[in-house]
């Protein structure tokens, strides 16, 4: 699906959205759920992306449905990955993710990458223009990504027929944390919000997350 002239959502992860940026440099946002990476390479076939143009991997968080793929993808595109360094050590596996994300793992098996690159404390990434923003409280380093114009928004909150609604409190690692980087959020500005869960949502300018921080 295609969000924008650069920016576009893979179909076979409908329901916990990989993105891709097809820019001066193409990127993956995100790898979806163990063997969905298949999918990921039927879907960038169709778009005239061949894997070995894809040139990094970012990461917004380490929950099991966004590096599910890692590994596949990382061997698939040879690309260089990155990811904050709050949450590399759960992808690696070296922290047991907690509460009921620490099931969903032994459920869900995940191959470890390889090397993971921390993104700069200044969130000047120097790929593409895209600026990473911290925004910790669904996990302790979950990044919102800036493109342009499109806010690539992880598991900060979701959408829901048409309006931003909260993520469940039981997946967030802190609800405070995360009120804080909503905050953040409310003073960027940007287009489009692009989601994992829910459907990407034009807006025009700054969002408002009134609602979610009652």
């Amino acid at each position: 699906m295609q969000i924008t002239e650069e920016v576009y959502a893979f179909d076979s992860t409908r329901g916990n959205y990989a993105y891709l940026i097809k820019g001066e440099e193409t990127i993956l946002i995100d790898t979806g759920r163990p063997g969905q990476g298949k999918g990921i390479l039927n879907d960038l076939k169709t778009i005239g992306v061949k894997p070995d143009k894809i040139k990094h991997i970012l990461i917004t968080h380490h929950d099991v449905d966004h590096v599910g793929s890692l590994a596949f993808m990382q061997k698939e595109t040879g690309a260089k990955i990155w990811a904050s360094t709050g949450d590399i050590p759960y992808i690696y596996q070296d922290i047991n993710r907690p509460g009921i994300k620490r099931l969903i793992s032994f459920i869900m098996r995940v191959e470890k990458p390889s090397k993971i690159n921390t993104y700069p404390e200044d969130g000047k990434l120097g790929v593409d223009g895209v600026q990473v923003i911290p925004t910790p409280g669904h996990t302790p380093g979950h990044v919102c990504l800036l493109y342009k114009d499109v806010l690539l928004a992880g598991d900060l909150f979701r959408t829901s027929q048409g309006k931003i609604a909260p993520m469940k409190s039981f997946m967030n690692w802190d609800d405070e944390v995360l009120r804080s980087s909503l905050e953040v959020i409310q003073d960027c500005e940007f287009s489009w919000v692009c989601p994992a869960h829910g459907e990407p949502l034009k807006v025009d300018g700054k969002l408002n997350l009134d609602n979610l921080l009652k």
